[in-house]
């Protein structure tokens, strides 16, 4: 079976690309094994100093796959490995981003996009909603942003994304932007990255601690529901939903 993320390591930094550009990096059940694994081995590994999370082609990640979806504990499993990992994670987005790939963001430590880049939550338009991946998003981004963005499903560019705090930074050049995050990540201390990272996750952490049982429940429920069969037939025979008025 072709290999769904790749690996490389530069300089104490291992780089994971989300590669399965023919679904538009899709979260499927075998790409969130494949990266809860490969974060797995990332936390155990001394040499590794930080993570960066990107991808192959012109999406970050579509979402959910809506032929072969990951269950609900999956995906709570590898956002929350994301947030508990000893060591810094760091998001490199190119393109575009779309409902559970806005939680990767969110989980991740830092985000950096270029400019290119798009972000819509598209669940309600499927008739689903943003449930899981609201356990990193809650606590990290701007109330006010996110019940526009996720009543709606409206897309929005980069820049926006910075100001509502799903970004840490946006710029033309994405990879000139995180020249100095990768730099100031390898002048510091390994026991001290891995304890400012806790202090900084405590409040992420408790959402899920508090929230995780709820929200998978929530999401198994949806999911499982007539509306959101209707919303994801229509988007795979590109129409319009019965809803539309």
């Amino acid at each position: 079976m072709t290999s769904l993320i790749g690996r490389a390591r530069a300089r104490g930094v291992e780089w994971v690309s989300l590669d399965s550009p023919d679904t538009r990096n899709a979260l499927s059940a075998a790409l969130v094994d494949a990266l809860t694994t490969a974060f797995t081995e990332c936390g155990k590994d001394d040499d590794v100093r930080a993570v960066v999370l990107t991808h192959t082609g012109n999406t970050f990640c579509a979402g959910a796959d809506l032929r072969d979806p990951p269950h609900p504990d999956a995906l709570v499993g590898l956002l929350r490995r994301l947030v508990e990992l000893p060591k810094p994670v760091v998001a490199r987005v190119t393109g575009h981003v779309r409902a559970g790939g806005l939680g990767l963001l969110a989980a991740c430590d830092i985000a950096a996009a270029s400019h290119t880049s798009g972000f819509a939550f598209t669940e309600v338009r499927i008739g689903v909603a943003p449930a899981v991946i609201s356990l990193p998003l809650l606590p990290r981004t701007d109330p006010r942003a996110l019940a526009r963005y996720y009543l709606t499903g409206e897309r929005f560019d980069a820049v926006e994304a910075a100001r509502i705090g799903l970004l840490t930074a946006a710029g033309e050049d994405v990879d000139a932007v995180l020249e100095p995050v990768l730099d100031g990540l390898r002048r510091s201390a390994p026991g001290a990255l891995a304890e400012t990272k806790r202090l900084l996750t405590a409040r992420v952490l408790e959402a899920f601690d508090r929230d995780a049982a709820d929200l998978t429940a929530l999401s198994a429920r949806l999911f499982s529901s007539a509306q959101a069969r209707e919303g994801m037939t229509a988007f795979l025979e590109r129409r319009d939903p019965e809803w539309l008025v």
